[in-house]
């Protein structure tokens, strides 16, 4: 077989080498690989009917359908891969500890709660902290992950536990595994009324295949109804025996909502992590650890949880996290309060960075600002390249099951917008594991913290994508652009409302009987205190009318703070009225809602029957 020739340039032949490239590639890049000219791939290209530029971040099978062309095998390097290649090139190791075993000293636990929804996880963690997490928290599910340290009495000795505080809901395989790579041990939280359930077990076998150690916490032994013993003879039969039927796993009898044992839980932990593990770490090293949640704060900027899981991180390093970077400006410990180190297994939040980094990338402390804008834009520009090399058809998620039927598309393109990076990241791992067949794939194109904005509607407008927002709304004037150029957003407040309605729309059984219309919204100017009717919102309103007695949303920043309150009263001026319309000033009463500050926008709508068809 000849080697290919172009304008009758002779393409070198490959004879089964191998070539390595990341993700998103040019063709430029695969050129200096061959030491070939671009401009003779872009001919091959075109001879294959492929119309590339030479610069363009192609996809993964254009480059395979060249390789094979001119008889090279390809090699995509895996992001992992390619982020242990670009540490080495700064002689940076990531993940082991330096020093002999004199250097090593002993550290907390890292602790990971799993198990069934609605079994008490969030209680417990709650009675363990002793603050109120359920409450603000829709649909008594935990969106958000964080991370906060405790202390426990074992013989006679302080000592800490980290916890790990993760999306409560079991489908998040991939958010779980992540979890499980920075934790020691795993609290398996079983309803003694309720026994083994089918995501139980979901979360045990994934805490196995971490290969970390399992305390079994069983709830609510003061519902009527518990059996502990029944829970225990269910679990001997995935392996998991307690100590006092022979086994070495350690099971604890809680009531989450009454307080009763916790502490005999966080010794079982102590107790379970001396006998099992050694947990040892360099505190004299330089930083290294994990994101564990971000988000961008309105007076901080971007800020993130970040567990230390070796050396010590001080206030004044340059670290860098993701494709995020900058100088520890501050740092705050789980209770608000400043603190200026953390060793390993410390749980802190860091202010300083240049953006906001994703939930699960490793952070590191590097000794030069330069050293760390280096390393966050290689990463940046890698991820970007790996973005604009997807590509894909537009639809809505009414009419994907007549696209699907009618060939126009074999996948579906997802951005996703939170309003913080671990729920983003919960959402986007259980959208890639949905099970459709395999007449469609699912692609998030982009990801993000913040709300959405005209530069995702744009890439949504390009590249025919479905834009998700997850307790945040569409910033300025991004929903009219996204209604002019004909694009679908949704909105969601709990992530197994978005899977299931993606879910049934990639297997047609998406009927949708109301949508939500939006009537206008008000900014609020001034705040009037009542005692009679308690806080009034003087507002100006934007857009549209607000009317009374119509459903509303609080947005503050964007991201909504709350849902499902009722416009009860109006004013102009001293007259009661039923609406106010776009441009003029007035008063709002929210009912009993009070939580409101200046520059909140009230946005009102109404759920109206959509027509079928």
């Amino acid at each position: 077989m000849q080697a290919p020739s172009v304008g009758g340039v002779m393409l070198p032949r490959g004879n089964g080498q191998a070539v390595r490239l990341s993700r998103g590639a040019s063709l430029t890049d695969f050129a200096e690989k061959i030491n070939a000219n671009p401009a003779s791939l872009v001919g091959v290209m075109m001879n294959l009917g492929e119309m590339v530029t030479a610069t363009q971040s192609v996809s993964d099978e254009t480059l395979k359908l060249l390789a094979d062309e001119m008889n090279f095998v390809l090699e995509i390097v895996s992001p992992e891969e390619e982020d242990r290649e670009l540490l080495e090139s700064f002689d940076i190791e990531f993940g082991e500890d330096e020093g002999g075993e004199e250097a090593l000293v002993s550290r907390p636990p890292v602790v990971t709660v799993m198990g069934h929804v609605d079994h008490g996880k969030t209680r417990l963690l709650d009675a363990i902290r002793k603050t109120n997490v359920i409450a603000g928290e829709a649909g008594g599910i935990t969106q958000h992950i964080g991370a906060y340290q405790v202390g426990a009495e074992v013989n006679g000795e302080d000592r800490r536990i980290t916890f790990i505080d993760t999306p409560g809901h079991e489908a998040f395989t991939a958010m779980r595994a992540r979890g499980a790579k920075s934790t020691d041990i795993a609290i398996l939280v079983v309803a003694a009324n309720d026994g083994v359930m089918p995501q139980t077990i979901e979360a045990l076998n994934h805490a196995k295949a971490a290969d970390v150690p399992i305390v079994v916490a069983v709830n609510k032994i003061d519902v009527e109804g518990a059996d502990p013993t029944k829970v225990r003879g269910q679990l001997t039969e995935f392996g998991l025996v307690a100590e006092e039927y022979g086994g070495d796993t350690m099971f604890v009898d809680i009531s989450a909502k009454q307080g009763l044992h916790i502490d005999q839980l966080l010794e079982a932990v102590v107790l379970t992590a001396d006998a099992s593990l050694d947990l040892r770490a360099n505190p004299d090293q330089d930083a290294q650890g994990i994101a564990i949640e971000s988000h961008l704060d309105r007076g901080r900027g971007a800020v993130a949880t970040v567990l230390v899981q070796r050396g010590t991180l001080r206030v004044g390093d340059t670290m860098v996290v993701g494709d995020a970077y900058g100088r520890v400006r501050a740092m705050l410990d789980d209770k608000g309060e400043n603190v200026e180190e953390a060793g390993p297994s410390t749980p802190v939040l860091v202010l300083g960075l240049t953006n906001v980094p994703g939930a699960g990338d490793n952070f590191l402390v590097v000794d030069e600002d330069r050293t760390a804008r280096q390393i966050a834009e290689k990463r940046a520009a890698r991820e970007r390249n790996a973005n604009f090399a997807r590509k894909g058809v537009r639809f809505s998620l009414e009419n994907l099951d007549e696209a699907l039927k009618a060939g126009l598309v074999q996948e579906l393109n997802l951005i996703i917008k939170g309003d913080a990076s671990g729920s983003v990241e919960a959402l986007e791992s259980s959208l890639l594991q949905l099970d459709v067949g395999e007449e469609v794939d699912i692609r998030v194109l982009h990801r993000g913290v913040g709300a959405v904005t005209e530069s995702d509607i744009d890439l949504a407008t390009g590249s025919d994508a479905i834009v998700i927002g997850f307790n945040v709304r569409a910033a300025g004037r991004a929903q009219q652009m996204a209604d002019r150029e004909g694009v679908d957003v949704r909105y969601y407040s709990v992530i197994y409302q978005a899977i299931e309605e993606i879910e049934a729309a990639l297997k047609g059984m998406l009927k949708p009987e109301y949508e939500e219309v939006e009537l206008g919204t008000a900014e609020i100017r001034e705040i009037f205190r009542s005692s009679k009717l308690g806080n009034i919102a003087g507002v100006l309103v934007r857009s549209g009318e607000v009317k009374r007695n119509t459903k509303a949303r609080l947005l503050r920043d964007g991201k909504v703070v709350a849902e499902n309150l009722t416009i009860s009263g109006l004013r102009r001026f001293k007259d009661d009225v039923t609406e106010i319309r776009e441009g003029f000033e007035g008063g709002i009463n929210l009912g009993n809602f009070n939580d409101i500050k200046i520059d909140d926008v009230i946005a009102t709508y109404e759920m109206r029957e959509k027509p079928r068809g």
